[in-house]
């Protein structure tokens, strides 16, 4: 039986791979609606850019809802500097037609967790936490009905690469981090430890196009743009793709590896707002909250990202 899921995202290019590569994959993954959120670009346009990947997937079965257009307790910090000004520059994408669901996505989020059963659905967090952490505060109920959330959230050994000690979802919304952490939920985090190997070198972007497949070329021209600001930051071979990762997990979870816990994130630090504070040698007494991968394979991870867009049109 196909795993329920819901997917939170702000799309993104990253994101946009990581809703194809779920929407691909229906005998193990049931996506019973994508929630969008303000993050890499205000929540108008991750809206219209999730329109657009459902439309490109040919997934109108999917319900989209829009979030929340600011984080909990301070301003909106988008990054167009690396996805450019709609969030998905590079391929070129009809405008879509899909309609937005008038619910707005918190409510989604609690009446969906109120419904299900217990620990029934799985949640996919893609960008920031704002919608999660304020249905966890309206209705901490909801928490019956989540078997596991999994988030790109977190950094141990790679520094930030939004400010030198955060990454990017952290930063925006460490609030909504510090509620999620706090709500003895099952979280698996899957941090840039994890993302910053799984790199898109030329020869892996060739493997995820070489389908011909609408969907594979699209996502390839999708890395293609975003790469150039990673590219010359890092200087590696390829640029690390972050949102792809989570998905993965769900699918493949043995190509992964972690350490069950504690985490916790810096609120007010002078430098670092956003950080992730990880007990990986457990030297404080602070209970354990996250399974916090470190180890991917690498190559499998890249054969079962193609494989799976060569599914979609």
């Amino acid at each position: 039986m196909a795993r329920k899921i819901i997917i939170d995202t702000d799309p993104g290019q990253d994101d946009a791979v990581a809703m194809l590569m779920a929407l691909a994959s229906p005998d193990e993954l049931e996506v019973l609606g994508i929630v969008t959120v303000a993050g890499n670009v205000p929540l108008e346009r991750t809206t219209y850019n999730a329109r657009q990947v459902l439309e490109l997937a040919d997934r109108l079965d999917v319900p989209l809802h829009a979030g929340c257009d600011r984080p909990m307790r301070r301003p909106l910090v988008t990054a167009e500097h690396v996805h450019g000004p709609t969030g998905l520059d590079g391929p070129s994408l009809p405008v879509p037609h899909l309609p937005v669901q008038a619910k707005h996505g918190v409510a989604f989020l609690i009446d969906t967790l109120h419904a299900a059963a217990p620990g029934e659905i799985t949640l996919v967090t893609l960008g920031p936490l704002t919608n999660l952490a304020l249905a966890l505060v309206q209705a901490p109920s909801i928490k019956a009905g989540i078997g596991e959330l999994v988030m790109i959230s977190g950094s141990f050994s790679e520094g930030g690469n939004i400010t030198p000690s955060a990454g990017f979802n952290d930063y925006v919304a460490p609030e909504a981090v510090d509620v999620v952490l706090k709500s003895g939920l099952k979280i698996t985090m899957v941090p840039m430890d994890v993302t910053h190997q799984c790199r898109s070198t030329p020869a892996r972007l060739a493997a995820i196009e070489a389908s011909g497949t609408a969907s594979a070329k699209a996502a390839a021209a999708m890395l293609r743009f975003s790469e150039h600001f990673d590219l010359k930051k890092y200087g590696w071979d390829g640029a690390p793709l972050h949102d792809p990762c989570a998905v993965a997990y769900l699918l493949r979870p043995d190509l992964f590896a972690g350490r069950f816990v504690n985490v916790e994130v810096e609120l007010t630090g002078t430098y670092t707002t956003g950080m992730t504070v990880v007990d990986w040698w457990r030297v404080t007494e602070r209970p354990a909250n996250a399974t916090f991968l470190r180890q991917v394979d690498v190559d499998g991870f890249y054969d079962l990202l193609a494989a799976r867009l060569a599914r979609l049109p």
